[in-house]
This record gives C-alpha cells, sequence and structure tokens, in this order.
C-alpha cells in the first residue's frame, strides 16, 4: 500500500512537472494544445532530463518517472483555458518593478501551473502545491528564482 501511494506521488510529481514544460511549449511554439498534450502522454516527449555527473562533470540523459496522464492534461488544459485570468492574477500579486510578460519563459510556466493548481484543484493542500513548484524551480534556477516563486505562491495560495 505504502509503495502504491508512493508510485502516485510520483507520478503526479511527473505530471506538474510535464505540466510546465507542455505550457512552455504551447507558448513559445504556438503549438495546439491537444497535440502536445498527445505527444506527451505518447511519450514522444517529456520522458528525459539532462542530468550532470558531480564528479566528471558530463552530461547524460536520465529516465523521468511515469506521469499521471489524467492529471497533467487536466493541468496543461486548465492552465490553457484559464491562461488570461491566471496571468493578470499572477501580475496583482507581483511586486512593483516586476512583470509577468518580461519573466523568462520558463518561469511563467511553472507560476501559470503552480497557481492554477492553487486556484482550481482544493483536493490539494497548498502547502503540498506550493513546496512542489519550489522544488521544480530549484531545479530549473540557481539564483532568486526558487525563493521568488516560494514567496509569490504563499501570498497567492489567499485566492483559494
Amino acid at each position: 500500500m505504502v509503495k502504491f501511494v508512493s508510485e502516485k506521488i510520483k507520478m503526479k510529481s511527473s505530471a506538474r512537472l510535464a505540466a510546465v514544460q507542455a505550457t512552455y511549449m504551447i507558448e513559445f511554439g504556438q503549438l495546439p494544445v491537444d497535440a502536445v498534450i498527445k505527444s506527451f502522454i505518447n511519450g514522444e516527449v517529456g520522458r528525459y532530463a539532462i542530468e550532470e555527473d558531480a564528479l566528471t562533470h558530463e552530461e547524460n540523459l536520465a529516465a523521468l518517472e511515469d506521469i499521471d496522464s489524467n492529471y497533467f492534461a487536466t493541468l496543461a488544459r486548465g492552465v490553457q483555458e484559464k491562461k488570461e485570468y491566471l496571468e493578470k492574477a499572477i501580475s496583482s500579486f507581483l511586486k512593483e518593478g516586476w512583470a509577468f510578460d518580461r519573466m523568462d519563459g520558463t518561469l511563467r510556466a511553472l507560476l501559470l501551473c503552480a497557481v492554477y493548481e492553487i486556484m482550481y484543484n482544493p483536493e490539494v493542500d497548498a502547502k503540498v502545491i506550493i513546496q512542489e513548484y519550489v522544488d521544480l524551480a530549484y531545479a530549473f534556477f540557481s539564483k532568486g528564482e526558487p525563493k521568488m516563486v516560494n514567496a509569490l505562491l504563499d501570498k497567492m495560495k489567499s485566492l483559494r
């Protein structure tokens, strides 16, 4: 039972990563939502990540965990359906001097997915959602972005 629950959690985490990647692909590749979702579910994209070996500094492909396909599709579609509203909500919580549309594309995709889940997925505790996306931010960024993601999402959990 514990192993099964652990696997489901890993699959949801992988679905979140895939949703961030899909959101990025949809926006910057100007690709159809359903085609991108199908590509991820069929394993055509999003199955590997580049890992750096700590000793040799060589980059290798590492297989990712399987995704919860339904969770992923719900996130990816939901973000696209509510994108304009999500962007406005995020912008309203940003500190002066920050502009959502001037942020890095990956950061924007990550925030869109996170805020969508905070607002439209009450079954998952907001703290869990925030931690998941902060962890993803650390996977993508090494400067202050993860801390900004944490602070912003912590403020935005009030939208629930």
